[in-house]
């Protein structure tokens, strides 16, 4: 690394964070009971409370903060804030440089599992978002989405990399594209594994058995699912009040999306997200938000970008991975309507939003797939 403005970073919550959590999880009160017997009001009491008593009772954040310890972390000022990021080199001396960008209600743990298969192919710079986990709060306007994607360039060139690849979902999938889209040339080509825009009506002519499961799936979303987004783009200072507040309304109001954005039904139909998703890693990715007060910062990505959404195409290799439970899934044929330099394309039989961290395996060979098609 060749800048005075990066500097090492390791994780230490103080143990007064810790014991305030506790305070507060015995202190919880609780809603009436839903009038339902599945997730169609929310997600259900009898399982916040379980996973309230086990956070109280037998979780244990100091195994996390070891494990993210254990990896090169690092603090980048950039615009002058403070960006977190996991920077990891790989022995192998043809590895190529890849920016891998999470989403909300992700985290970097989304990537914990990826990390090491990966590494044996590709140098990762896996950064926190603004407003996110260890990175800086913004303090003003301005950090929208082509901001984020002008300092994750400016974060690989302080690094060195001359020519690079990138990578994303969520949030990470605009910001991904939109560093294709602005093609300042350090980036090489994308893959995403969350496909936009959505259809138009014409591609809903003549639709395959696979189209209409993607269609019925992105109708499902909007109809039960989007409102989230609504709140969090109006008015995200309210909704933090809440949120920063009670431990248990952050938990619920992220792992609500764990399940529904997730391909976690058993054999016999029963949705689960503890199907996919231990529970320790499912408590590791709420307390990025709740150990940083990060419920607002975060919510802000919305009040910042949405309705600012810029779906032009560009002239960098696509690659993308499409899995059939995330909130929008896309066939080729629609996606051709705005991206013309398809490279790659793969759609998964199983998985969901969060790919990297619900099926590990699969994201990982997309990943070496997708970038085998590409140069630097």
């Amino acid at each position: 690394m060749n800048s005075d403005n990066i500097r090492s970073f390791q994780i230490n919550i103080a143990q007064t964070e810790l014991d305030d959590l506790q305070a507060r999880l015995a202190l919880t009160r609780f809603p009436q009971k839903e009038i339902v017997d599945d997730w169609d009001q929310g997600i259900p009491l009898s399982y916040v409370k379980e996973l309230a008593r086990y956070w109280r009772e037998e979780y244990d954040w100091r195994r996390c903060e070891q494990h993210l310890n254990r990896l090169p972390n690092y603090l980048a000022e950039i615009d002058g804030l403070d960006i977190h990021f996991i920077h990891i080199r790989s022995d192998n001396p043809d590895a190529r440089p890849v920016l891998m960008t999470h989403g909300w209600p992700g985290s970097i743990l989304e990537f914990l599992d990826v990390i090491e298969p990966l590494s044996h192919d590709f140098h990762l710079v896996i950064p926190s978002l603004p407003g996110f986990g260890f990175s800086g709060k913004p303090a003003q306007r301005g950090w929208d989405v082509p901001q984020i994607a002008r300092a994750w360039h400016h974060l690989m060139t302080m690094l060195g990399y001359e020519r690079w690849f990138a990578q994303g979902g969520d949030w990470g999938s605009a910001i991904t594209e939109t560093i294709a889209r602005q093609n300042l040339g350090g980036c090489a080509g994308i893959h995403v594994n969350m496909v936009a825009p959505p259809p138009n009506s014409d591609d809903c002519e003549n639709l395959t058995d696979r189209e209409k499961k993607m269609l019925s799936r992105l109708q499902w979303y909007y109809q039960k699912e989007a409102g989230f987004s609504m709140q969090q783009s109006s008015r995200p200072q309210t909704l933090g009040y809440g949120l920063a507040d009670s431990p248990v309304g952050q938990m619920a109001w992220i792992i609500e999306k764990f399940h529904g954005w997730s391909d976690c039904a058993d054999d016999n139909g029963l949705s689960h997200p503890e199907h996919v998703f231990s529970r320790d890693h499912l408590l590791d990715n709420v307390m990025i938000y709740w150990l940083n007060n990060a419920a607002t910062s975060s919510a802000h990505l919305y009040w910042h970008s949405f309705g600012n959404f810029q779906v032009d195409d560009f002239n960098l290799p696509f690659g993308a991975t499409v899995a059939p439970w995330d909130i929008c899934p896309s066939s080729r044929r629609w996606a051709e309507k705005c991206r013309k330099n398809i490279v790659y394309w793969n759609e998964l039989d199983r998985g969901g939003h969060f790919l990297a961290m619900e099926r590990p395996d699969d994201f990982v060979r997309e990943i070496r797939d997708c970038f085998q098609m590409m140069t630097l």
